[in-house]
């Protein structure tokens, strides 16, 4: 129960990290309000935390839509009084394409998905946050933001943006008892990573190094136990920080 009584929202709920991490927070008995664009996931995510500690509250929407983010934040305020922890862990990948070989739809694509909407999502946070003193942003970022070739031109690049955005908000609004702090991991066997179309380019090297470096993918509720230790007290002193959760994935 180290999140009785409080309110989290995690995007991207409905598979993968997001869904674990849903799931361990209302285990702990969190009031989480599960944001993803697949109404029929959420609804499975609900029937099957129904008889945890806590509550999720399904919320159908797109994350690149902003008034879809702002209905969120409305809808979570209105009906469970504040935001405690905000996960921003919605995301996609390029296909590992270099600059050369990327288009404007992929980099789009990745700059919104993975940067413009936490920026939206951090921003509209923030004020509740402000209001009780407190909160705790997570931002599900990758081993792509801290290196150079880990991932495609698109994907690196916005990860290295919400990097740098976690690291700003964490200096800007320490002193006001918010933390947000960023979690990169390396592979992991989710349904964004089963799906992926690698390039010839990028897909060898990025292979070559998760193999150097650990001899499996992790497994998002992992990732998930990272997330709820930075949503509880016991991590008070950490913010501004960017966590390798890789298996030794940015050693290589």
């Amino acid at each position: 129960m180290k999140l009785e009584g409080k309110v989290a929202i995690v995007t991207g709920a409905s598979s993968g990290m997001g869904n674990a991490i849903a799931k361990l927070y209302a285990k702990e008995g969190a009031t989480v309000v599960a944001f993803a664009r697949r109404k029929e996931r959420l609804d499975e995510l609900v029937a099957q935390t129904a008889n945890e500690a806590g509550t999720v509250v399904p919320f159908v929407g797109d994350l690149c839509i902003k008034e879809d983010v702002e209905n969120l934040m409305d809808f979570t305020i209105k009906n469970h009084g504040g935001i405690d922890i905000l996960v921003n862990n919605a995301g996609v990948l390029d296909d590992f394409l270099p600059a050369a070989e990327v288009t404007d739809e992929v980099w789009d694509k990745c700059i919104q998905t993975n940067l413009t909407s936490v920026m939206w999502t951090t921003r509209a946070a923030l004020e509740p946050m402000l209001e009780k003193k407190a909160g705790s942003i997570i931002v599900i970022a990758s081993a792509g933001g801290l290196m150079g070739g880990r991932a495609g031109a698109a994907y690196t690049a916005s990860k290295h943006g919400v990097v740098g955005l976690v690291k700003n908000t964490g200096f800007m609004y320490g002193r006001s008892g918010i933390r947000c702090n960023a979690i990169c991991p390396g592979g992991v066997a989710t349904e964004i990573s089963a799906n992926m179309r690698p390039s010839a380019f990028g897909y060898g090297r990025v292979g070559d190094a998760i193999t150097a470096t650990t001899s499996r993918l992790a497994e998002a509720s992992e990732i998930a136990s990272v997330a709820l230790f930075l949503a509880t007290d016991e991590a008070i002193n950490i913010n501004g920080a960017a966590i390798p959760v890789d298996g030794g994935f940015v050693a290589f």
